[in-house]
């Protein structure tokens, strides 16, 4: 039978076993728990072999930094720790090569090509003025007999379009035929005067070969079309006088014809002086019209932000006419090898555009840039980046777990020296 002393020591030593069994349970396992090691992390040492803890932040606002590890205050997450090997000694991100290939980040180079700059834009058809002439009254006089009824007729080089009666033809006419038999050395010299006079007073050539041939005068004269092309202005009728100065007829070649293209301002300077045009009119399908730009017109839309562009077009069999739409493709007259990335490589911030270049060591870096043309999917860099360098070509957004634009940027520059 044992006594009651031994029944309190039996007692005791259960007790002394469980609190052993329970304090080895901590030991073992409660030091994992975050608290346990935030202090140890907060004690800032490190046994030989770890990683160096600069800070910790969370991926969604990495540009906000904590001194100990925990839930982030934005989102339901854990803090995340930055280490000093990621940015001590150099610049930039680094990214890790089988995150890369994760995120799908693509590497080029950057390259020298002709960037081939077209451009497409559509214009209107306009009589070309350098072909444009004019029948003006020199004299007084009127119409007898008018062969032109109406605006746009079609005329051909030497046509007849009026029979004029005018006194002044008339008066020279019989000056010049009186001079005509005369042998003499003067009158030779009035001979000549008076047939100069004839041509001042806008006598047609044709009626003055007649006066010299026949030796006599005509009492009206024929106006003849002095080229091929459509009459845009009629100012005389048949039978009504006119007076000095007037305007008989206004004629327009179509040869060659205009076309009055607005060109964006941002992209005026693919559209040199010279440069060859290629024109395609819904009228005549499968036909191409050739030309060149004649002249940027210097006035800007202020609404469109366009500038007008005159480009000269070839019109053969005179298919083209005024007021019709065509669709004109630019090409410049020369192309030389460009400094040329894909247009997706390139980050425009609003204040700068910017590339994310890849060191050769691993990591990358922000490079400003100034951005030429874009023609293709390719844009022209004038600044900023040499040909060969490694740049990102899809998947910079990526780089930030944050795939934001801006953290993007910030979080690149704020890990540099």
């Amino acid at each position: 039978m044992n006594s009651p002393v031994s029944i309190r020591w039996l007692a005791l030593a259960v007790v002394l076993l469980l609190i052993g069994l329970g304090a080895g349970y901590w030991w073992g396992h409660g030091s994992e728990h975050p608290a346990a090691r935030a202090e140890v992390a907060d004690s800032g040492t490190t046994q030989p072999g770890e990683r160096k803890i600069l800070y910790w932040h969370d991926p969604m606002q990495p540009d906000k930094r904590f001194d100990k590890p925990g839930k982030s205050p934005y989102m339901d997450m854990d803090l995340v720790p930055v280490y000093a090997d990621e940015s001590e000694g150099t610049a930039g991100v680094r990214v890790s090569a089988g995150t890369a290939q994760n995120l799908g980040i693509r590497i080029g180079r950057v390259e020298k090509a002709p960037l081939g700059a077209r451009l497409h834009a559509v214009g209107s058809v306009a009589f070309d003025d350098r072909l444009l002439e004019l029948v003006p009254a020199r004299v007084d006089g009127s119409v007898t007999k008018l062969y032109v009824h109406a605006p746009l007729e079609q005329v051909r080089r030497g046509q007849p379009l009026a029979e004029i009666l005018s006194p002044q033809w008339l008066e020279a006419e019989q000056e010049y035929l009186a001079l005509l038999d005369v042998g003499s050395d003067a009158a030779s010299a009035l001979r000549a005067a008076a047939r100069q006079r004839l041509g001042v007073l806008g006598v047609p050539e044709a009626t003055i070969q007649a006066v010299e041939t026949t030796r006599k005068t005509l009492a009206t004269t024929t106006v003849h079309a002095p080229i091929d092309g459509t009459v845009t202005e009629l100012g005389v009728r048949e039978g009504s006088a006119f007076m000095t100065g007037s305007s008989l007829f206004r004629i327009n070649g179509l040869a060659t014809v205009w076309v009055n293209a607005q060109i964006p301002e941002a992209q005026v300077s693919m559209v040199p002086v010279g440069a060859t045009v290629e024109a395609h009119a819904t009228a005549w399908p499968g036909m191409t019209f050739n030309g060149r730009v004649l002249a940027r017109l210097p006035q800007v839309d202020p609404q469109t932000r366009t500038l007008p562009v005159r480009v000269a077009l070839d019109n053969p069999g005179l298919r083209l006419s005024p007021g019709m739409f065509v669709s004109l493709d630019f090409t410049q007259a020369t192309e030389t090898p460009v400094l040329v990335v894909p247009s997706e490589a390139v980050i425009v911030t609003g204040e700068r555009s910017v590339v994310i270049v890849a060191r050769d060591g691993g990591g990358f870096d922000v490079v400003g840039v100034t951005v030429g043309r874009e023609q293709g999917g390719r844009s022209e860099i004038l600044s900023g980046l040499t040909e060969g360098q490694s740049i990102v070509f899809s998947g910079q957004f990526l780089i930030d777990s944050e795939a934001s634009l801006k953290s993007t940027i910030n979080r690149l520059e704020e890990t540099g020296p």
